[in-house]
């Protein structure tokens, strides 16, 4: 199978990215998982969208040829970050690949509510899309207080209670590809 991870923070080091590595390295015999790159996505501009920038049409693409999505993001003013907002503007257009795509949702934050507000922002935005979203009843991925529960150096999650919460949500979002 294959996937394709939006992270909404552009930080490298930031804990989102690293709970997409996270997850990338450690379901790659279950689905290769693709991050994309959104520092490359330019503003939204409608005059542009029926031939959208090369970076716009390389994320639709790889959007297309998934299997699935993952988006993980942080929380800014208790919301979608705009470079994330951005991103799902742009693929929300015109060929609107979001569509029918199974879609699961996660988040890091340092405070202790994860990204509730954020994800539940983003359920919304990716209703209007008719994306496929995994229910979220006890698929919600809300790391909180992150701090403790990465490894800085090895750039991964090592907390082992998030770690099997994680392995569980993401078998159920297996399955609920294959439905």
């Amino acid at each position: 199978m294959k996937g394709i991870i939006l992270v909404g923070s552009l930080r490298q080091s930031s804990y989102n990215r690293m709970l997409a590595e996270t997850m990338r390295e450690r379901y790659r015999a279950r689905m290769n998982l693709d991050i994309a790159d959104l520092q490359a996505i330019p503003m939204y501009n409608q005059d542009e969208e029926q031939d959208p920038p090369a970076a716009v049409r390389d994320l639709k693409g790889k959007i297309r040829e998934a299997d699935a999505v993952l988006i993980i993001t942080p929380e800014y003013n208790w919301s979608v970050p705009g470079v994330l907002k951005n991103a799902l503007d742009w693929i929300s257009r015109v060929d609107k690949v979001l569509a029918g795509k199974p879609v699961m949702t996660a988040g890091v934050s340092t405070g202790q509510m994860g990204t509730i507000r954020a994800q539940l922002h983003l359920r919304d935005i990716l209703a209007s899309m008719r994306a496929r979203l995994l229910p979220p009843s006890g698929n919600e991925i809300l790391i909180g207080s992150a701090a403790g529960k990465f490894d800085e150096a090895s750039r991964r999650i090592t907390d082992e209670a998030a770690l099997q919460f994680i392995d569980g949500v993401f078998e159920r979002f297996l399955a609920f590809i294959r439905a």
